[in-house]
């Protein structure tokens, strides 16, 4: 069982990886041939199919009536996106960051986490909160349904100003010959494919092998499938930092989770409205403040140097490590 464990985690990582290499060069080539610039197409295209995996997952546990932890799965991919996705392509290669990202994505960012903790909150605000013997996971707020269609429609419309914007500057990049329209489009499915579905069966290997060493099912949960949802945006960003499409990375990470927190959790709330406990408010607290931490840093300089990719992975395995004791 472990050494078919090992094997499928083996095939799992070279889906990761040759579907990233396909779905960046497909994605930069699409581009290119739209006129559109990389970083749109990391904000869109790369974004919402990197993404897929957590609005599958999250849209039938909504259906299910079992999305109570959807939130708190949102803002953990959140902050493993700005920490460890930005993190680590930064080691590898310092990442430049437009100023168009820092001053429209990076706020509008924070500002939907910011209306997220508030909406979460009202019901403690308006005087209601108690406790019972579930302490800090005793639900204390409520993602309704009205504040959820708010935050779709906030979303479509972002999209639309993304898509306007980018008719409106059209890039002058030379086309890539070797890949047509058609290629790139197939060449995108293809390496998303791989993507997905490498990532579920790096996960599916990596919880058996875990469980064979004797792992808990919560520490499994708060650390395997926790990053193996992000598996996806962690690959792409990384092959495409190694192959300096920053825009595309740095792109990738940022409309990632916008879409998580508008989208997804938008979505989820929508079909039911989720509850909100003490543990995820100090969680999105915390997405809060490495989202600040991470624009700082990259209005340092209008890039993520490598000392601050380094910098930013510490913090999330301090994050890590306070989850697991908590």
């Amino acid at each position: 069982m472990v050494i078919l464990s090992i094997i499928i985690l083996a095939v799992g990582l070279w889906g990761l990886t040759k579907g990233a290499d396909l779905f960046v060069d497909a994605a930069s080539s699409l581009a290119k041939r739209l006129r559109v610039p990389a970083a749109i197409i990391g904000l869109t295209i790369v974004a919402l199919g990197t993404s897929a995996p957590e609005l599958a997952v999250s849209t039938v546990s909504a259906m299910q009536g079992a999305n109570e932890l959807a939130l708190s799965n949102v803002v953990g991919s959140n902050i493993f996106n700005l920490l460890v996705v930005l993190g680590a392509c930064a080691v590898f290669c310092p990442l430049p960051v437009e100023r168009g990202i820092i001053k429209r994505d990076f706020t509008v960012s924070i500002v939907a986490t910011i209306v997220v903790i508030l909406v979460s909150c009202a019901t403690a605000f308006s005087g209601k909160l108690q406790f019972s013997e579930k302490g800090m996971y005793e639900s204390i707020g409520l993602v309704g349904r009205i504040p959820a269609m708010i935050l779709v429609a906030a979303f479509l419309i972002y999209m639309g100003l993304l898509i306007s914007e980018a008719k409106r500057h059209p890039t002058e990049e030379q086309i890539n010959k070797g890949m047509t329209m058609k290629k790139s489009m197939v060449f995108l499915i293809l390496g998303l494919t791989l993507i997905v579905g490498g990532g579920e069966a790096t996960v599916y290997g990596a919880k058996n092998i875990a469980r064979a060493f004797g792992m808990s099912e919560t520490l499994i949960g708060l650390t395997i499938v926790a990053m193996g949802t992000s598996l996806p945006e962690l690959m792409t960003s990384i092959v495409a930092a190694k192959k300096q499409e920053t825009e595309l990375a740095v792109g990738n990470a940022i409309g990632s989770n916008l879409f998580n927190l508008m989208f997804i959790l938008g979505i989820s709330a929508s079909i039911r409205p989720i509850g909100v406990n003490l543990a995820s408010v100090f969680d999105m607290m915390i997405l809060l403040g490495i989202s600040i931490l991470t624009m700082v840093f990259a209005l340092t300089g209008k890039k993520i140097n490598r000392i601050e990719g380094m910098i930013m992975l510490l913090v999330y395995l301090a994050d890590l490590i306070f989850a697991i004791v908590r």
